[in-house]
């Protein structure tokens, strides 16, 4: 039987009479009994190239340089533009294209591997990029809906490759923690990517569509991302720390790709309870940005902004981690801990955003109106500019909770290849629906009302899922439940004692 596909969290052998599991602990691995090969060659107290730790580094840069720059293009409101119609009509493309493919995207990545995809992936950014730039001189309305469906298409592979590493490379003490440096390193490409358009357009203090040079600063950091992904390993070649490979399919067909996103939410229907939360893990973008950002900032605080935003969700990110893999408390301790701490953080952000959203309506802001944006400089604006900190810190416990959660449930690659392909449909159905309602101009206030009530209404129903089916460790039969009821597909094998 050949040595070359995965393992979960526990070395096993399989036997070759279908259906034989017989799970092995071995106890006398280390990291130094390795592969041959320039992958898992260590040098000094660096890890091999083909570690967790190496992997997630690489897919945390990519992100970094492609969607960390989209966020902090979108989160100038608008696309940078000055009205936001244009970015409206193109992430409404983006996202309903983006929550058909999500939803099959694990399947995707399943068959064609983490590397491919993720760089097939990269590619939409800087076409997004560009087509806002031609729309900044030229009216080519085909050409943004066209970059918005192709992102989308992009999108959903590369974040459902992305969920695979982050769910599934680590070992279940460190999810927490690997989360927290992929969401850090992600973030500060959202931040470098806002500090372009604040010191092209530091001078600007009236609401003002970005330079030409802005737009080309990010499309040449899109296409260095896209190139990046090149240089990462499919998942079948990971060893962790522990000596244990990720759960995969062996040579895995379309069709039991397919066949296995009704195979994993029959091995666990309590996913479905989740679905709502994933529903609303970015419908409250459009109005932060637009609603807020856009509506009532000029150009160089939108940036500053944006700036404050990225940055509260590293440190967000740094807090919310660490708590999450506190082995001090047992993991179903941690989960009950989790859900009321959302409670509490979406009643107390999301309630004290209201004092801020009655003070102005949409008719108040037009540009009719005679509304002169404010400026940093403006009595007044410390109060938003830390509500703002304090929504983008808010984003970053709620992505971690919900990937945290998805990781308790699994540490199958394959299985996580679905739950976040589930995870990335949802979220992007449910941005696709408000991105389409603000370009239907829905009161603001009611905008506000739909992100708390959505975000309160979600945890309700996950609270079941949270409370009583995470579990303190997942064996390895769990995992293999849902592997199209056929264990030879599947060989997890005892870590090799060759040394490299």
């Amino acid at each position: 039987m050949e040595d070359n596909t995965a393992v979960g969290t526990v070395a096993a052998d399989v036997f070759p009479e279908k259906g034989a599991v017989d799970p092995v602990i071995d106890e006398s691995w280390t990291p130094d009994q390795l592969p041959k090969g320039w992958m898992y060659k260590r040098h000094g107290k660096l890890p091999w190239y083909a570690s967790p730790s190496v992997q997630l580094g690489l897919v945390a840069f990519v992100c970094f340089l492609c969607p960390g720059m989209f966020n902090a293009l979108s989160g100038l409101g608008g696309g940078g533009k000055t009205s936001t119609h244009t970015a409206d009509q193109m992430n409404i493309a983006l996202n309903s294209t983006f929550a058909v493919v999500g939803l099959l995207a694990g399947s995707v990545v399943n068959r064609l591997g983490v590397r491919v995809s993720i760089a097939f992936g990269g590619l939409g950014y800087c076409i997004y990029a560009g087509s806002l730039l031609a729309s900044v001189h030229h009216n080519v309305p085909g050409f943004n809906i066209f970059a918005g469906v192709f992102l989308g298409l992009c999108a959903g592979i590369l974040w459902a490759a992305q969920g695979v590493i982050m769910v599934s490379y680590p070992t279940e003490a460190q999810k927490g923690r690997y989360w927290a440096w992929f969401w850090g390193i992600f973030n500060i490409g959202g931040c470098m990517g806002s500090l372009i358009p604040l010191g092209q357009n530091i001078h600007v203090k009236v609401a003002a569509t970005v330079s030409d040079g802005t737009y080309i600063a990010f499309i040449v950091l899109m296409v260095a991302g896209a190139a990046l992904a090149l240089t990462l390993v499919d998942a079948d070649k990971i060893i962790r720390s522990d000596g244990t490979r990720v759960v995969l399919m062996k040579n895995p067909s379309w069709k039991s790709e397919l066949l296995g996103l009704y195979t994993c939410i029959r091995s666990e229907p309590y996913i479905l309870l989740l679905f709502p939360m994933f529903w609303s893990s970015n419908w409250f973008y459009t109005y932060q940005e637009n609603a807020i950002n856009a509506a009532y900032f000029d150009t160089r605080t939108r940036a500053l902004n944006d700036f404050l935003y990225w940055f509260a969700q590293i440190c967000a990110a740094s807090v919310i981690g660490p708590l999450l893999d506190n082995n001090k408390f047992r993991r179903t301790t941690r989960a009950r801990i989790m859900l009321v701490t959302l409670v509490v953080l979406t009643a107390a952000i999301y309630g004290g955003g209201y004092a801020w959203q009655e003070k102005y309506t949409r008719a108040d802001v037009a540009a009719d109106s005679g509304f002169v944006a404010w400026d940093w400089t403006h009595k007044g604006f410390v109060g938003p500019m830390f509500l703002y900190f304090f929504y983008g810190a808010f984003d970053a416990v709620w992505q971690g909770c919900v990937y945290w959660t998805m990781g308790a449930l699994s540490n199958s690659g394959r299985r996580a290849a679905n739950y976040v392909g589930f995870y990335k449909g949802f979220q992007s159905a449910g941005a696709a629906v408000m991105w389409s309602l603000d370009n239907n101009e829905m009161s603001y206030v009611n905008e506000w009302a739909t992100n708390i009530g959505l975000l309160l209404g979600s945890l309700l129903v996950a609270a079941p899922l949270i409370l009583f089916r995470i579990k303190d460790h997942v064996q390895l039969e769990e995992d293999l439940k849902d592997v199209d009821e056929s264990v030879e597909d599947v060989v997890p094998t005892v870590p090799t004692t060759e040394k490299a």
